[in-house]
């Protein structure tokens, strides 16, 4: 049984609804929470994945709010981060509660083709690359980290989940209202919190609950929730969350910005949003999660419309200047579509920005052209190729992100597994020297290899090479 902190539970009784006790959230709390991923659908859907993982012993649950989120369990213990499909990002481990921000903005994405959506605390990167996949790549997606070390995660993922529209940015989020005033058509904003949701997940982290520290966190909050709404298109809409679950990080925020904002400020209603979400719904139509109602971790979700202009809090930031990359010529154009045609069958989209710097090419989302200048970005789409003396050198990046359909060396389980290792691939019989070719399982990129008739010589990074790499069977491959 998991010791709550008796402070935390004396200021939370107020908070909780009539029709819950306080003695099932103590029980649910000590219960270990259901494992849950998330299949990526940039990479695969979701009936070939369950497909291909049944005779493998996964069994699937699907869960009511995410058309592609499940519960999971197993036939035998599968170290499921060491996966190769895990490697390969064909699925995210993702808490089911996690999933419910981008589900809420998902009426709001439309196609996502055009959109310029921002997402505001993003790293570890589980709702940046559910909204992603959401757009199907399309559109612009900002995402934002405070902390430098987390903004190195957040990029991993998005490169593993093969996210091809972000640019990374490194600041403050207190920032954006000011400097990207009213740009965004969708703004999420889950923000940094007190953890109170996530005690089945963390056993101690309620140990030094306090109501001080929650007050102050409180503050941050509704800076952040102030600038997101700045940040926000009139008729857009942000959606606001947390894995808190006192009022006070939660309703209260979102009760601010509407006594800040009174005439632009409508709340939308999340009851309908899946069957059985009235169970969660406030008064206002907010989400508020408690872990007995869905067997999951404690979460809140509200959304907002900006239904009105608003005026501007501080002036217009000066442009800024020396922004590195410039447009490539059009006859480097054309070489380089057709290096990635020839060379891997993979067509450049004609959508994008291709960009240079210092001979490295990249491929940045088109609604960039707006955002240059008006903020400075850690990194931008996706890094294409070097530039060599006759020629390029593809990013294992761009393969894992552009390659789709097509066509690849396709490797066993074992073969897979000795990739991801860093190790090259014996070939029998493996003909003549290919050059550089992609290398697939399940029919997905895993990389690129040069084919030399008798082996394939590894080509992934070395900061993607992993010492262990688990059977999805059961057993583990050393």
């Amino acid at each position: 049984m998991v010791q709550l902190n008796q402070d935390f539970i004396k200021s939370i009784a107020k908070d909780m609804p009539a029709h819950l006790s306080m003695d099932d959230f103590i029980s649910y709390s000590s219960k270990p929470l259901r494992p849950s991923i998330r299949i990526n659908t940039l990479k695969i859907s979701s009936e070939e994945f369950i497909s291909l993982m049944a005779p493998k012993g996964w069994t699937l649950e699907p869960i009511p709010w995410c058309e592609n989120g499940f519960w999971i369990s197993l036939d035998n213990e599968v170290q499921l981060g060491n996966t190769v499909e895990h490697l390969q990002g064909l699925f995210y481990i993702q808490e089911a509660s996690s999933m419910l921000p981008p589900v809420a903005l998902s009426s709001s994405l439309l196609d996502g083709s055009e959109l310029s959506i921002l997402d505001m605390a993003s790293a570890p990167g589980s709702k940046t690359t559910q909204i992603a996949a959401m757009m199907n790549n399309k559109g612009l997606l900002v995402a934002n980290e405070y902390s430098s070390s987390r903004v190195k995660v957040l990029h991993a993922n998005l490169v593993r989940m093969g996210v091809s529209n972000t640019a990374l940015t490194h600041f403050d989020a207190r920032v954006f209202g000011e400097y990207l005033f009213e740009q965004f058509d969708t703004i999420l904003l889950d923000a940094p919190c007190s953890g109170e949701g996530t005690i089945r997940k963390d056993p101690l982290a309620l140990n030094n609950w306090g109501l001080e520290e929650s007050i102050a966190i409180a503050d941050t909050q509704k800076a952040l929730i102030e600038s997101a709404f700045l940040a926000l298109k009139p008729g857009g809409s942000l959606v606001y969350s947390t894995c808190a679950l006192s009022r006070l990080e939660n309703q209260d925020v979102c009760n601010h910005l509407k006594e800040k904002f009174p005439q632009a400020v409508e709340f939308e209603s999340l009851a309908n949003l899946f069957p059985g979400a009235d169970k969660a719904c406030t008064d206002e139509g907010f989400l508020h999660v408690w872990p007995q109602i869905y067997d999951s971790e404690g979460f809140f979700i509200a959304k907002i419309t900006k239904s009105r202009e608003v005026d501007r809090q501080k002036p217009q930031p000066r442009k800024q200047k020396n922004f590195p990359f410039t447009p490539i010529t059009s006859k480097v154009e054309v070489e380089l579509r057709h290096y990635f045609k020839q060379t891997f069958d993979i067509e450049l989209p004609i959508d994008g920005l291709i960009m240079v710097r210092d001979l490295e090419y990249w491929l940045f989302p088109a609604a960039m052209k707006e955002l240059i200048g008006k903020m400075r970005f850690q990194r931008i789409g996706v890094k294409l190729a070097d530039g060599l003396k006759k020629g390029f050198k593809v990013k294992h990046e761009a393969v894992v992100a552009l390659a789709g359909n097509s066509t690849g060396f396709e490797l066993s389980q074992t073969q897979a597994i000795q990739f991801l290792m860093g190790r090259d691939i014996p070939l029998v019989d493996g003909g003549k020297p290919q050059g550089e070719v992609i290398v697939t399982y399940h029919e997905c990129a895993l990389g690129v290899a040069k084919h030399l008739g008798g082996r394939l010589k590894n080509n992934l990074p070395r900061d993607l090479v992993r010492d262990r790499v688990a059977d999805s069977n059961a057993t583990t491959a050393d």
